[in-house]
């Protein structure tokens, strides 16, 4: 685009002066160069044109696209928020199954495939009750929930400070 336009305005600027370096006579080529400076002024006015369309085309789509990625962040805080409830949700769910059998709450958390699931939810459980439930817990998951609840602490102090 910015090639074109410098070859248009050397063109013209060619023809500017050659027409009036040569003496004022109505030749037939001082009217083709007339004509050709009046079509590249025609074509440059255009091209000003589209620029400035395009220019407020690329300004809608910047505001679009902010008010997108707002509205993703809005999106991705309610679904932590909803995942964070549902954790809470579980967590007395199991609370209350370490009330009723400590080793059935430490099979189910044992049998599930997801450690970090698993791990979220003894996070939002009563220390005491968490602390029960993890004497029954397979060892090998045991140990996987204990890294994943030492790294969710130490990113809720990095959030914090």
């Amino acid at each position: 685009m910015t090639s074109f336009l410098t070859g248009s305005f050397s063109l013209f600027f060619i023809f500017f002066y050659a027409v009036y370096a040569e003496p004022a006579t109505d030749s037939p080529a001082k009217l083709e160069i007339q004509r050709e400076i009046q079509r590249l002024e025609k074509l440059r006015k255009e091209v000003k044109q589209l620029i400035q369309k395009n220019e407020k085309l690329l300004s809608k789509i910047e505001e679009e696209r902010k008010k997108l990625e707002e509205e993703k962040k809005k999106l991705e805080e309610l679904e932590k928020k909803i995942q964070s409830d549902r954790y809470k949700k579980l967590a007395k769910v199991f609370e209350k199954a370490v009330d009723e059998d400590p080793e059935l709450a430490a099979e189910r958390i044992s049998k599930m495939k997801d450690p970090v699931k698993a791990a979220y939810i003894i996070y939002n459980m009563k220390e005491s009750k968490a602390g029960i439930l993890m004497d029954y817990v397979d060892p090998k998951m045991a140990d996987k929930i204990v890294r994943i609840i030492a790294q969710i602490k130490k990113s809720q102090e990095n959030k914090s400070n």
